[in-house]
């Protein structure tokens, strides 16, 4: 039997599973099979909490987008990540550190559920990206548009455009682009004031989520270095609003809620039973 908890940042939607004693194993098959919405759990991305294998960490977080890819990093899920461990008095530490894939992360859970999570520093240099272009600008031309590109544990691409109605097929160049050997996030960014932009984001491996929160970071700290938009800056997605603050160390806070929607259980035979 497999226990689980179905969370949710701003509508990004996550399966959340209690790893610590590493008996649970699911293939790229089997993660994909209940990220389907009509013949599984569904979710965007399968979130599970590990014991860690650093001294300067309290667990694990390990990330698995619908299609069954692992990830380095999802800020939505973080704050989901925090709560959980909370809620399921795994830890009563707070604030928590937590390893990933991409370095180590803090999460501080408040009062009223909402979660800082201090991203890390954004890496602009190609090669950390990764970004198949040598030199290291401000935009880049990736498929006849230009973008700024970063990594904030993982790779984004950031348009700033005045509609953002009509996005997939853009996305769907940029993402199939050999610029990005691993693919690539995609925001969609719209200035609305200095004080707020609008996005909307299509992610790698899931397709366009009603909130992104590495690529609220990303299209926050373009915004902001870019002189569009002061620090902080909200961001508004179509699941609601995140906070971005870059701190005067260059590293990136994200500040927003977290959702518990209900626990459930799955037995094996849940998890292979339909045919594709």
């Amino acid at each position: 039997m497999i226990y689980f908890t179905k969370m949710h940042g701003l509508g990004n939607d996550f399966a959340v599973i209690d790893n610590i004693d590493g008996n649970v194993s699911l293939s790229t098959d089997e993660i994909r099979k209940l990220s389907d919405r009509r013949f599984g759990i569904g979710f965007d991305q399968l979130l599970m909490v590990e014991s860690s294998t650093s001294k300067d960490a309290d667990f694990r977080y390990v990330i698995f987008n619908a299609d069954g890819s692992e990830v380095n990093q999802c800020g939505n899920g973080a704050r989901c990540f925090a709560l959980y461990v909370q809620k399921k008095n795994l830890s009563y530490k707070n604030p928590l550190s937590v390893e990933t894939n991409s370095g180590i992360m803090t999460l501080t859970i408040n009062s009223d559920d909402s979660v800082l999570v201090e991203m890390g520093e954004p890496n602009f240099l190609p090669s950390k990206i990764p970004l198949n272009i040598n030199e290291t600008t401000s935009e880049y031309m990736v498929e006849g548009f230009k973008v700024g590109a970063l990594s904030i544990g993982n790779p984004h691409a950031v348009l700033i455009l005045d509609d953002i109605t009509d996005i997939n097929s853009t996305a769907l160049k940029i993402q199939s682009s050999k610029n990005f050997p691993e693919g690539v996030n995609v925001g969609f960014m719209k200035i609305l004031s200095k004080d707020e932009v609008q996005l909307r984001v299509v992610e790698r491996g899931v397709g366009e989520t009603l909130a992104c929160g590495s690529g609220a970071c990303a299209a926050g700290v373009v915004a902001i270095q870019k002189r569009w938009a002061q620090n902080p800056v909200s961001v508004l997605m179509d699941g609601g609003m995140l906070t971005i603050n870059l701190t005067p160390q260059g590293s990136v806070e994200l500040l927003g809620p977290a959702e518990w929607i209900f626990d459930g259980e799955l037995n094996a035979s849940q998890i292979s039973s339909h045919e594709e």
